[in-house]
């Protein structure tokens, strides 16, 4: 009925009227913290471009991961800095490396909290890439394969609750998923960076975990920010292949992308609320162009609603905190 027996206005006239339709939930429980964890420290580290975000030791890790499940936060997304990096990435598989010592840290002190780890070259290797590099420059897709199976088992042995492979390689779902069970790491869930887009708002990030190209870029592996249907496609591709879950990165400029990379799958959707949609907000917040707590909370719900069942960010910590 049209006007005045129609007023969409009744149901927003109290928070509690408002708060009974809402369509749309944002929980703690909906969030994911990543943390950079590095070795030779025993420390934090503030990282410049991303205020309010460190590097951290390993006990520090621990702390942080504790912090965030107290706020109800389920899972933390580790990012591995090592000590020492070289061309073939041989860090990311070393038993004893970064991200497998904060696993096992995290595991032994905080068995509840769900550990994902990044399975990626570029914290590993010498020159920034996110796999092997041939001699004419170009990233080896099949070679780098194998490296990125080794890495997610050396990481679901040291307890990881699911692996998430980013490096945009073909084929590296299907590569993981068969050498996984292979190894007996058939409940070991795949996260897939599903439609990881060449982005600007990866810039901070590249500091924080010390991974920017040595020389070129990453647009002949990681996808055209102009296309969508390619989304979709490399999406159903991984699921095809054996991922439990796909992510969407970034997430703000490419909600269109969430939404129909959920309605095509119909599995559980990551959207990666990433460095420099974050260091963006809190720029803004210190100059007081807005109100951080309140642009926060509306870009995790606009992700959300566009199909997220998961948002990894750094806000993380804070949405919990202004959330309770």
């Amino acid at each position: 009925m049209a006007f005045p027996a129609t007023r969409m206005r009744r149901l927003r006239r109290s928070g509690l009227l408002r708060g009974m339709v809402r369509e749309t939930e944002l929980t703690p429980a909906h969030l994911v913290q990543p943390l950079f964890v590095e070795l030779g420290t025993d420390q934090r580290t503030p990282i410049a471009a991303m205020p309010g975000v460190d590097r951290l030791s390993i006990s520090h890790a621990v702390e942080e991961a504790a912090a965030v499940h107290d706020l109800g936060i389920p899972a933390v997304l580790l990012f591995g800095i090592p000590s020492h990096k070289d061309e073939q990435g041989s860090g990311a598989y070393d038993d004893e490396g970064v991200v497998q010592l904060a696993t096992r840290a995290i595991k032994e002190s905080l068995p509840d909290v769900v550990v994902i780890c990044d399975v990626c070259l570029c914290e590993y290797t010498s020159h920034g890439h996110c796999g092997v590099v041939r001699e004419d420059g170009a990233v080896d897709n099949d070679v780098t394969l194998e490296v990125l199976a080794k890495t997610a088992i050396s990481q679901a042995a040291a307890g990881a609750d699911a692996v998430a492979p980013s490096d945009m390689m073909d084929g590296r779902v299907g590569a993981l998923r068969s050498q996984l069970d292979a190894e007996g790491y058939s409940e070991t869930p795949i996260v897939a960076y599903s439609a990881k887009f060449a982005s600007a708002f990866y810039g901070p990030f590249r500091e924080a975990a010390e991974s920017t190209p040595a020389f070129g870029d990453r647009r002949a592996y990681q996808m055209d920010p102009a296309n969508a249907d390619e989304a979709v496609r490399e999406a159903l591709l991984d699921v095809e292949e054996g991922a439990d879950v796909v992510m969407v990165k970034p997430a703000l400029p490419y909600l269109d992308v969430v939404r129909r990379v959920k309605e095509a799958t119909r599995v559980p959707v990551a959207a990666y609320n990433v460095s420099g949609e974050y260091s963006m907000v809190k720029a803004a917040a210190a100059a007081g162009q807005l109100d951080e707590r309140a642009a926060v909370l509306e870009a995790l719900t606009g992700i959300r609603r566009a199909g997220a069942d998961v948002v990894v960010t750094y806000h993380a910590r804070d949405a919990a905190e202004w959330l309770r």
